[in-house]
């Protein structure tokens, strides 16, 4: 890890100031989300960032996803940028960041190319779905994602990916189309596709409903049973500190203004 600890540390701040505002819009507007990935990681085994961390996760229901779509430049202040493929063109990718204008990082994907798009530390936030648990079902997901890795940009999770964003586009379609909603029997909570990570499912009685958890001396929304979901994305035991070679970052260099 070659980023300064301190640098580190003040950029982690800059996202919880974010996570924070993001959470105010979201009680304000009645719109679930949770902290998901490396940054409920976190939250349960640091109660806060993993130290080496340098974004923040977040999941959302596809729902109340498409709202904060929909309010987000309105509400958010100048000190954060909404990205999507739409507010910004650059950007090739299919769910939405929120990028600080307080600093600037280089991802390893990022490093030595020409960048046309905003770079300001960020929030992740995807959109979830449902899917009848069947064995066809999961099938389909997986192998959807598979393919969606395929044709999507170079990023830390599609180091050997195409873009094609009509292909990917159908794809993306197709897995949408198998959402259930919410109050379903026998059903599997899971991610879109919008970023092709793993092709996760949890248990939607381990989501649902949603408890606070702490963060940085704060609490924030997580899934009701956090083991479950980390269980369900990680295949190690997420609760042992990694060795110092793993301790992996995104940045390249982070940059504060």
């Amino acid at each position: 890890m070659a980023i300064d600890l301190k640098i580190l540390r003040e950029a982690q701040l800059i996202m919880l100031e974010m996570l924070v505002e993001f959470d105010a819009i979201c009680k304000k507007h009645k719109l679930q989300y949770w902290l998901d990935s490396g940054t409920l990681l976190g939250a349960v085994r640091h109660q806060g960032f993993i130290p080496w961390d340098d974004d923040i996760d977040l999941s959302m229901p596809v729902e109340d996803y498409r709202k904060f779509k929909e309010i987000a430049q309105e509400e958010l202040s100048e000190n954060i940028f909404f990205q999507t493929s739409t507010t910004d063109k650059g950007f090739k990718f299919d769910y939405m960041k929120l990028r600080s204008n307080k600093a600037d990082i280089v991802e390893f994907h990022e490093k030595g190319k020409e960048v046309n798009y905003h770079q300001g530390l960020f929030v992740d936030i995807f959109p979830m779905l449902t899917l009848p648990n069947t064995k066809f079902h999961r099938a389909f997901y997986e192998d959807a994602f598979k393919l969606i890795r395929d044709v999507s940009s170079i990023s830390l999770h599609t180091p050997n990916g195409k873009d094609y964003p009509q292909v990917r586009k159908a794809l993306l379609e197709a897995v949408n189309e198998m959402h259930e909603g919410w109050d379903k029997e026998d059903i599997k909570v899971i991610y879109s596709g919008k970023m092709p990570d793993v092709a996760a499912w949890f248990d939607i009685d381990e989501v649902f409903p949603l408890k606070k958890i702490k963060f940085e001396g704060l609490e924030f929304y997580a899934p009701k049973n956090p083991k479950h979901y980390l269980k369900s994305i990680y295949s190690f035991n997420f609760m042992e500190l990694p060795p110092l070679d793993k301790r992996t970052i995104h940045a390249h260099s982070i940059k504060l203004k």
